[in-house]
């Protein structure tokens, strides 16, 4: 019996491989709330350019400092129908954080899909695109700082 659901087989998420159109702008959306539009911009268009990458659940929750929804919230909920009813899921779009300067990890869209994916298993992976806040600089020698 899942600890999680009450159920004794929690449906398994299904996830698609690129993220929907719209959630590139909803991203915007979102991020111009923490920086200028044109910023946003510059950092979803990095973000459409990442490699998709595969993170736990948990982690991304702990990583962004945001707390878990509960599955009653309308969001979650109807994301924990999709997957019920086998539809997927569009991968979850993130600005990396940064340790030294105690900046948390941005979800730029899809925290109800995380929060839902948690509820059926704290440790699923959950496809991400994940970019950096500032473009790399370049060393003026051809390279890029690190």
């Amino acid at each position: 019996m899942s600890k999680k659901t009450g159920t004794s087989k929690a449906p398994k998420e299904h996830w698609k491989d690129e993220p929907d159109d719209h959630d590139y702008p909803a991203a915007v959306v979102f991020l111009r709330l923490l920086m200028p539009e044109v910023a946003a911009r510059a950092v979803v268009e990095r973000i459409q350019s990442a490699e998709l990458v595969h993170q736990k659940a948990k982690d991304l929750l702990r990583a962004s400092r945001l707390e878990l929804l509960p599955v009653d919230n309308v969001h979650v909920a109807k994301d924990l129908v999709r997957v019920k009813k086998g539809q997927k899921l569009s991968p979850v779009l993130l600005v990396r954080g940064s340790v030294p300067t105690g900046v948390a990890l941005t979800v730029a869209d899809g925290y109800h899909r995380i929060c839902a994916s948690y509820h059926l298993d704290e440790d699923a992976d959950v496809p991400c695109r994940l970019a950096d806040l500032a473009a790399p600089r370049s060393t003026g020698r051809g390279g890029r700082e690190a």
